[in-house]
């Protein structure tokens, strides 16, 4: 997929988002927008995984520590939710490493709990 696509597809998850959080507004777990905007994004034709596990290699050897994708879109987009007072920068921090141990160059970081959705996004990207 090209990076042209994919900037398609985050456009079209960021609009998912958008009307989840419409459709429930702020203060949901975040378990809860997570299942909502994987069936929105699945009610487009998009092909979604939830909490997909990802290990760390260390030394050559793939660990499992417990890491959880919480959406990864298309097998190319990850997609980290989180349901807080304000986005910190440990927060990119995370996705930033998701993104360089599943080796994928874009990911979204949405924060759920504020009164607009464009204010709790974030698009990251690992070039």
């Amino acid at each position: 997929m090209s990076r042209e696509e994919a900037n398609r597809l985050s456009n079209k998850i960021i609009g998912a988002a958008i009307a989840v959080h419409r459709e429930l507004g702020p203060g949901l777990l975040e378990s809860a927008s997570e299942e909502c905007l994987k069936y929105e994004l699945s009610q487009q034709g998009l092909q979604v995984e939830s909490q997909v596990p990802q290990s760390v290699i260390y030394r050559g050897i793939s660990l499992d520590c417990g890491y959880r994708l919480d959406l990864l879109v298309e097998d190319l987009v990850i997609v980290e939710l989180k349901a807080v007072e304000s986005l910190q920068p440990i927060h990119s921090a995370q996705l930033l490493t998701y993104l360089k141990l599943k080796q994928r160059w874009l990911g979204l970081l949405i924060n759920f709990n504020v009164p607009i959705l464009k204010q709790g996004i974030k698009r990251l990207v690992n070039d």
